[in-house]
């Protein structure tokens, strides 16, 4: 058994140029040993796990789907809004929810104090994600790229 205390893990911190997207993860599975490029799911892990931050009137990604990939999100403290393509849902500590593949979704932090909230995603081999607020698609094989018609910076057009 390999144990970790979250706790005691460092966050890894993330903004985007202008400020507009902003937060800071836990990464629980690589903690636990998880290679993400790897295509051995010994060393890959079925499922990635992340406790998420988003601090204040932020929101931590794009509006994105995934083309293969499930998330389920389980909201632990502060309050905010899910954007989906049914509009938008106010979120509170105690409220879970999962994203199948295809469904756009963006986590945004509206409230007065720090959203946290655990992330699992099932990693599947071949994952992409597409950007309908710019017209993007991430494609990670062999690396991850952001495309229109040529590679992009990860938040053209976003800000």
């Amino acid at each position: 058994m390999h144990i970790v205390n979250t706790m005691k893990m460092a966050e890894i911190t993330w903004s985007s140029p202008k400020g507009k997207f902003a937060g800071a993860g836990r990464q629980i599975s690589e903690e636990l040993g998880r290679q993400p490029q790897s295509s051995d799911l010994n060393e890959r892990h079925p499922f990635d796990v992340e406790i998420c931050r988003v601090p204040p009137q932020k929101t931590p990604y794009p509006y994105h789907s995934h083309s293969a990939q499930w998330e389920f999100y389980h909201v632990i403290s502060g309050r905010g809004s899910v954007r989906h393509a049914g509009g938008t849902t106010p979120i509170e500590p105690g409220d879970a929810f999962i994203f199948k593949p295809n469904e756009p979704h963006q986590i945004l932090n509206d409230g007065a104090e720090d959203l946290v909230f655990y992330v699992v995603a099932d990693n599947p081999i071949g994952e992409s994600c597409h950007y309908p607020d710019s017209n993007k698609w991430s494609v990670p094989i062999p690396e991850r790229k952001i495309l229109r018609s040529a590679a992009l910076d990860y938040y053209e057009g976003e800000e």
